[in-house]
């Protein structure tokens, strides 16, 4: 396996509070003959767990950079136990960028696992997070909302693996984590994601998905700075006893045809909520189709039983956009 090209700043193998950059090289009009840096933080103390932290996978979903941000500045060195490296904008165009990909080169960060060292941006940044991070880490998180696009059930997204031992460790830290729901990535998980890299890596991970809207909700991003803190101690990274572990609903998609699809180009006059049970024949919305009003307006229901754990939130949606996202409870 060739090594990445992607350079950091910092010696991560050594003590201490060190902040510097990934450097990234991807010549184009903005930086020609410079690189692209993306942010990261260690902190290391002593011998322990290696936890790694990452936000801003996608560049709009901000409510997980915001809680990660919050633990760098409430943290000394002499509180941790081990080591947390931490990147809170692992997708840095994106994020400055608000966007979901990356405007440098248009890939979805969370779509180009494993990467490649010689490819683009992106999948630079997707090889060097797979062969040089991931193996250094005993633990992974990597903090997801909605975005722009879409509002998640807050939720943590635990992989179900292969090795049964990983998949229960995988559940532990979702439990941990505190959300209300467990979205379990079974079958149609996607092996470009970070989720299947660290499955390929061997290290327990989970995902979350934080609300969203494409801003920062005051209450949701305290349960993610609530969560990392769990977490942590929960390793002994960090000093300290965890609160309750409540036994959180574990979702999973059992067909995606139970989700609803926009069938047309229109708006959606939405009549459900993330976080709503439904049943089958219950009207989910209508689709106005506002560009040619000679055309009648479309009842659209659910085709099956579910919860609602996301919706979109996009008015004016295109045929083919996922409207609601419908799963089922799972063991």
């Amino acid at each position: 396996m060739p090594k990445s090209t992607v350079a950091p700043t910092i010696d991560l193998a050594a003590e201490g509070k060190q902040v510097g950059d990934l450097r990234v090289r991807w010549s184009d009009n903005s930086v020609p003959l410079g690189y692209h840096p993306v942010p990261i933080i260690s902190l290391k103390n002593g011998a322990g767990p290696v936890i790694l932290i990452i936000g801003g996978t996608h560049g709009d979903e901000f409510e997980g950079p915001s809680a990660i941000m919050r633990l760098v500045g409430d943290r000394s060195i002499e509180d941790v136990t081990g080591q947390i490296i931490i990147i809170p904008s692992l997708n840095r165009p994106a994020v400055a960028a608000s966007t979901r990909v990356s405007p440098l080169d248009q890939v979805n960060l969370n779509r180009a696992f494993p990467g490649d060292p010689m490819g683009a941006l992106t999948e630079q940044i997707a090889y060097y997070v797979e062969t040089e991070l991931l193996p250094l880490a005993d633990t992974a998180l990597d903090l997801h909302s909605g975005g722009k696009a879409a509002y998640f059930a807050p939720c943590t997204l635990p992989t179900r693996t292969a090795d049964p031992g990983l998949y229960a460790r995988n559940l532990a830290l979702a439990e941990v984590f505190g959300l209300p729901f467990v979205w379990v990535l079974g079958g149609f998980n996607d092996p470009r994601s970070l989720n299947s890299a660290a499955e390929r890596a061997g290290v327990p991970m989970i995902a979350t998905e934080l609300g969203g809207g494409g801003g920062v909700d005051p209450d949701i991003a305290n349960l993610a700075e609530e969560g990392l803190y769990r977490v942590l101690r929960h390793m002994g990274v960090l000093a300290g006893e965890i609160s309750e572990i409540l036994t959180p609903r574990r979702v999973e998609i059992a067909d995606p045809d139970h989700s609803i699809y926009a069938p047309g180009e229109g708006i959606f006059d939405r009549k459900v909520s993330a976080g709503h049970e439904v049943r089958k024949g219950q009207v989910a919305g209508y689709l106005h189709y506002v560009c040619e009003p000679r055309r009648a307006s479309e009842t659209i229901p659910f085709s099956h039983d579910g919860f609602v754990l996301a919706h979109t939130n996009r008015g004016y949606v295109a045929r083919g956009d996922l409207l609601m996202l419908v799963v089922q409870d799972t063991e």
